[in-house]
């Protein structure tokens, strides 16, 4: 599946953001083959979800399906919109349902400006290395 390319989001509400942007990256590794077809067909629902979600500036979705790996990358009006849509179904089901089933994840926040929006993925990719990398030496 090709890069789902960024795509801005609905935060158009009149409601300023309280402080800079919030920019969440996600890779989500699966244990088998097996997983691929449900997960990827979960993530587009729950890509849909995003995009609807208040408080998001704007998303994006990357897989490569035969290693089993999924990532995320979306930019948010402040942490309050990114914790409202985490605990909505269908993303909150989602991820209930597809916890024994992975491998591994690992997880990167970072604040922006506004004009460096949208992130691109090497630089995503690169602090999402990082965050494994300091996981891995404090374990």
């Amino acid at each position: 599946m090709p890069t789902i390319p960024w795509m801005p989001g609905t935060a158009k509400d009149g409601t300023e953001p309280a402080g800079p942007p919030l920019v969440m990256a996600s890779r989500l590794e699966l244990r088998s083959l097996l997983g691929v077809p449900k997960f990827f067909l979960l993530s587009l629902v729950v890509f849909q979800q995003v995009r609807r979600s208040p408080g998001l500036l704007g998303a994006s979705l990357k897989a490569e399906p035969f290693k089993r790996t999924f990532w995320t990358l979306s930019a948010w009006r402040d942490q309050e919109a990114l914790d409202a849509f985490a605990r909505t179904d269908p993303h909150a089901k989602s991820v209930r349902g597809l916890r024994p089933g992975m491998k591994g994840s690992v997880f990167v926040f970072w604040n922006t400006e506004q004009e460096r929006l949208p992130i691109t993925w090497d630089e995503a990719q690169r602090r999402l290395a990082e965050q494994a990398e300091k996981e891995a030496q404090s374990t």
